[in-house]
């Protein structure tokens, strides 16, 4: 496992929230030169903590209105139906995030789409479809005070 010091860990923080940020600002906010700085965040690419850069999209100007999560149980616990479930989230474009999780259900989704009756189309056409599946729970987001999420 690989930590990264208290510089390292504010240079995060600020990229995390402003991915585009300008090398000589960022160096401003940490307390760093600027040449310091830039080696900083190439090695955190190097290393890989710093896997990439992401724009926040606003999905409701996109016509997205309806999030939801949603536990998934599955009526067979094999290596087999798990992958085959997987395969079909990541052809799934209604699917932002699969989780497998640990307790009373194997996975957690968040799906994304225009309405209600889009999400019901996805529920019943592609969740309802799949033979894996033997328990589904929606939760419907109605806002998100904090969502810190790349």
């Amino acid at each position: 496992m690989s930590s990264t010091d208290p510089i390292g860990a504010r240079i995060l923080q600020v990229l995390a929230r402003e991915g585009r940020i300008a090398n000589l600002e960022l160096a401003e906010r940490v307390g760093l030169s600027p040449s310091a700085c830039l080696r900083r965040v190439q090695e955190l690419e190097r290393r890989g903590v710093i896997r990439g850069y992401r724009a926040v999209i606003d999905r409701e100007k996109l016509g997205i209105g309806f999030v939801a999560y949603v536990t998934v149980g599955l009526s067979v616990h094999t290596k087999a139906a798990q992958q085959e479930f997987e395969r079909a989230m990541g052809a799934a474009p209604q699917v932002r995030e699969c989780h497998n999780t640990t307790g009373s259900v194997e996975y957690l989704l968040r799906v994304e789409v225009a309405d209600l009756a889009a999400y019901k189309h996805f529920h019943t056409e592609v969740l309802g479809t799949l033979p894996q599946v033997a328990a589904l729970t929606t939760y419907v987001v109605m806002g998100s005070p904090k969502d810190e999420r790349g």
